[in-house]
């Protein structure tokens, strides 16, 4: 038995948005790299709906984060695993992502291509990179996580009430 017409062009249309959802923008490097490196304003919410529109929905939810795969994406020539966005739970904003390289070889691509010095700030056998103005090199088992993360602005407060005198 066949699918009346309508639905076999629904589930067409379905598996094409799945398969755009895939792919790596161009603009991937520009946008992704420039939020690794705290090079622009980081906001959660940007981040968020810009990986679901290329990589589809997150596949985990861990560490106060979304967790995005990314196939084919790679930034200053190192491949690129996975990308994570803070939700709101956490008291800082950030985008971060998985590296499929040591940090010391991340950090030496990074230099090469973007010029971004990182800085060894801590003396433990796998010591974290910190470059200005607050983007981290970890290390992520054999692989590295780098990230930027900016304190999550405070909304406004308002003043106290005026005590009125009777």
């Amino acid at each position: 038995m066949r699918a009346p017409r309508f639905v076999s062009g629904a589930l067409l249309a379905f598996a094409c948005g799945c398969a755009a959802a895939q792919s790596v923008p161009s603009t991937f490097g520009t946008i992704v790299g420039n939020g690794l490196l705290c090079r622009d304003h980081t906001d959660n919410i940007y981040f968020y709906n810009y990986f679901v529109k290329h990589f589809g929905n997150w596949y985990k939810h861990e560490g106060g984060a979304y967790w995005f795969r990314t196939a084919g994406a790679s930034l200053w020539g190192t491949e690129i695993s996975e990308v994570m966005v803070s939700d709101d739970t956490s008291t800082f904003i950030f985008v971060g992502a998985v590296a499929e390289a040591k940090p010391e070889d991340l950090e030496k691509a990074i230099i090469r291509q973007a010029g971004t010095h990182y800085t060894v700030i801590d003396t433990s056998p796998y010591p974290v990179r910190e470059a200005k103005p607050a983007s981290r090199i970890v290390y992520f088992d054999t692989k590295s996580k780098i990230y930027c993360a900016k304190f999550k602005p405070l909304p406004p407060t308002q003043p106290a009430p005026v005590r009125q005198l009777k």
